[in-house]
């Protein structure tokens, strides 16, 4: 079979869908609940019937934090309770103090504001005219500079209270809870008039496991392979069907794709397929992953997070080069668009990888608005969905992928990433985070 005829067949296959919908059905995928593993059952089978060899599920350890219920009261000018959610990693704590906007949450708003033993309340969207900000440095800037605790308010409408993670992979310092927009403008008016609030949560972090899959496709002697990557968890709020339930989604069409070529040995390169839990509460199953391969042999990785949503493709190409160019010309010889951003960030399953020296695509989609809109909230269901987009970009992907598999992408320098990373601004921000390299100097 060639590629063309493959590429026709996943326009027409209706069963990446079907796993969608089978995943979005599914209770809780948050990292190291039930759900997280019937996934990655699912995932496993999907890749099997793909003609995926090889197919492993893989376990190991991560702390598994479970919500509880969360009230949060404004105890002055008025007596007022609002609707809050617990962020991951929030330890259960009771916390009453003054409440101090701090805007977006960026470094300099908090660093101007007194949050000695106040309750700080930032917006989950970035300046328009700044990079983008991520609520784990907004909570760190802020306990560093005093606060008690943490109010994260959404900015898309719909009573929507937005959740994720305050650290990763281990307790936050301080108790951190999402509040609608609506309440968040309730709260910022609130702020501006010395308002003082009382916060109560509950939560509980024990010892478990998540999982990765993996398998392979194309010619086991092969020396080098390329690897695709897609997180298959989600948080507990809603199905996850945005965020990662389309890019899993997109992985599955693209493993059903080459396995089609590979089943007629017309598929000359190999590549790895994979899908992993734990990434929304620090990318353990991405860590866990690259610690298990031979990095060497690894050509490139494609992390397929945020792909499948929206109808025009980003690629992020992490600082290469090499990627940037290679992003294009595939874009150019099937007249669709993607869009192509070249600075690296270390939010998701890349970041591992990256770190090793791999070079990382990151595949996304342009919604046109500025932050995650339904994602991380309740709202992220399985309606929102359009298979049509899932197809489009799986095809891409493999087009991505085969042609990475014969290119010469340059290693990423060490050096020349933390340097990126500094010019961004991200050095005090992962700091606050907890997730700058330790041997990085600045």
């Amino acid at each position: 079979m060639n590629l063309d005829a493959a590429l026709g067949r996943t326009w027409r296959d209706d069963a990446p869908e079907a796993f969608l919908r089978s995943l979005c059905e599914l209770d809780d995928r948050m990292a190291g609940h039930p759900g997280e593993a019937r996934a990655a059952a699912l995932v496993a089978d999907a890749f099997e019937t793909a003609g995926v060899r090889d197919v492993t599920r893989t376990s190991f350890p991560l702390t598994v934090w479970t919500r509880g219920e969360t009230t949060l009261r404004v105890t002055d000018p008025v007596d007022r309770a609002f609707e809050a959610l617990a962020l991951p990693y929030s330890p259960g704590a009771t916390v009453e103090g003054r409440l101090v906007d701090v805007g977006h949450g960026t470094h300099g708003e908090i660093a101007a504001a007194d949050l000695d033993g106040a309750v700080a309340l930032a917006r989950t969207d970035s300046p328009a005219d700044g990079r983008f900000v991520h609520r784990m440095e907004s909570f760190g800037h802020a306990i560093d500079a005093g606060a008690e605790a943490f109010l994260f308010r959404n900015h898309v409408d719909g009573q929507l209270p937005p959740t994720g993670s305050l650290r990763f992979d281990e307790p936050a310092r301080a108790p951190g809870v999402g509040v609608s927009k609506e309440s968040g403008t309730w709260l910022a008016d609130y702020a501006d008039r010395g308002a003082r609030v009382a916060l109560d949560v509950d939560a509980t972090i024990a010892e478990g496991h998540s999982e990765y899959v993996h398998g392979v496709l194309g010619p086991a002697d092969a020396d080098r392979e390329v690897v695709v990557v897609a997180h298959f968890d989600a948080h507990d709020v809603a199905e996850g069907a945005l965020d990662n339930g389309c890019g899993i989604a997109v992985a599955v069409a693209l493993a059903r794709t080459l396995g089609r070529l590979d089943a007629a040995n017309d598929l000359d390169v190999r590549v790895r397929v994979a899908g992993v839990g734990a990434e929304e509460v620090g990318l353990r199953g991405g860590y866990a992953l690259a610690d298990a391969l031979d990095l060497e042999d690894v050509q490139a990785v494609v992390n397929v997070d945020g792909a499948g949503r929206h109808r025009d493709m980003t690629a992020m190409s992490h600082g290469s080069d090499d990627l940037d160019a290679l992003l294009n010309a595939v874009g150019d010889r099937v007249d669709h668009p993607i869009e192509t951003e070249t600075d690296p960030h270390p939010w998701s399953d890349h970041w591992p990888f990256l770190r090793a020296g791999v070079p990382a695509v990151q595949l996304y989609s342009d919604s046109g608005d500025r932050g995650r809109g339904w994602g991380h909230t309740a709202a992220d269901t399985f309606d929102k969905t359009d298979s049509r987009i899932v197809r489009e970009h799986a095809m891409l992907a493999t087009l991505l992928v085969l042609e990475l598999a014969d290119a010469d992408v340059a290693r990423i320098d060490d050096a020349a990433l933390r340097d990126a990373m500094i010019e961004q601004g991200f050095d005090s921000g992962m700091q606050a985070a907890g997730i700058w390299p330790t041997e990085w100097t600045r």
